[in-house]
């Protein structure tokens, strides 16, 4: 088939002259017509051959895309802005061309990064589209501009986590940023809660946010992670001066001491992203209420007295 313009002509049979002649197609009207007779063969032809444009305009690169970019609406131009400019060339025309404006190009350069810390971490949908517009938030009101930008996006992701009741803390953050250190994200984080009206992050509750995820990343069955449940809501009425994320921890190697499936303390430190240290100084903490704390369905008293304090923590066994 030869296309010419809006016209194509190729061969094949009509059944008025009974064989085999030219046979025009009209684009625009959508017809096929014989030259010789003038018969329309079929009417209203659908053209299947994909409509391929090209949308990159510099150095004559082949972009056989069918569509332009995607409408987003934390964009000033909705990302459809069209800009006239001249090709520098033998011949100068002017030409169409897609653009974005400055502003909408920092807020794409942060989207972007959004987008790659937000997969790391295996976030879901609304939490990086909330991150998104808080960065614009931020963009519009230049409130974080002596800041790395790395690190206020991983700041907006932080805040949106928490807003989305999925929260990830800081040094599950900052390992997946490069260059960026969990303190200057908690500094960002705190400039942008000075400056930027938020949501209800409300407080980090282990009962209800932490448990099911590091219990999930230890592979335990779902009885002990009831008895985890338990043993967090208990723990709310003794004075425990400890960081929620260690007391958690400490509860987890607790509850894993008393099944069949033990948990090594390397183990649930890397699950909870809570030192080991730090994890036995919070166990030494909770051992003289630990009677009360297990569920009476899940072990027995003999059993719980012999649970094991680790190591370099004081005594051997509870008493």
């Amino acid at each position: 088939m030869a296309r010419n313009g809006e016209i194509d002509d190729y061969r094949d049979y009509c059944k008025d002259c009974k064989a085999n002649t030219y046979i025009v197609l009209d684009h625009c009207t959508g017809d096929t017509i014989c030259s010789d007779c003038g018969l329309v063969l079929e009417s209203c032809y659908i053209d299947e051959i994909a409509e391929w444009r090209t949308f990159n305009d510099d150095n004559n690169d082949k972009d056989p895309n069918r569509v332009g970019y995607n409408v987003n609406p934390l964009l000033s131009q909705g990302n459809l802005k069209t800009l006239i400019s001249n090709n520098k060339g033998d011949h100068a025309i002017p030409r169409w061309q897609d653009g974005v404006s400055n502003s909408d190009r920092v807020l794409l350069q942060g989207f972007d990064i959004i987008e790659i810390i937000g997969n790391s971490l295996g976030l879901v949908r609304p939490i990086k589209d909330r991150a998104k517009e808080i960065f614009k938030k931020i963009e519009e009101q230049k409130t974080c501009v002596m800041r790395k930008r790395d690190s206020i996006c991983a700041a907006c992701l932080f805040i949106s986590s928490r807003e989305n009741k999925l929260p990830r803390t800081l040094n599950e953050i900052s390992s997946v940023v490069y260059g960026v250190t969990k303190k200057e994200i908690n500094k960002a984080v705190q400039s942008i809660k000075r400056h930027v009206e938020l949501e209800d992050m409300g407080t980090l509750n282990p009962s209800t946010e932490l448990v099911r995820r590091f219990c999930s990343n230890l592979g335990m069955k779902n009885h002990a992670v009831k008895a985890v449940h338990e043993a967090v809501e208990k723990i709310q009425d003794v004075d425990i001066r400890r960081n929620p994320k260690s007391v958690l921890a400490a509860i987890i190697y607790t509850i894993t001491q008393l099944s069949d499936e033990k948990k090594p303390l390397r183990d649930i430190s890397l699950a909870a992203d809570v030192a080991e240290g730090t994890i036995k100084k919070s166990f030494k903490d909770i051992s003289p209420h630990v009677s009360r704390l297990v569920p009476k369905w899940y072990a027995r008293e003999e059993d719980i007295r012999k649970i094991r304090i680790p190591r370099n923590c004081g005594a051997k066994q509870l008493n």
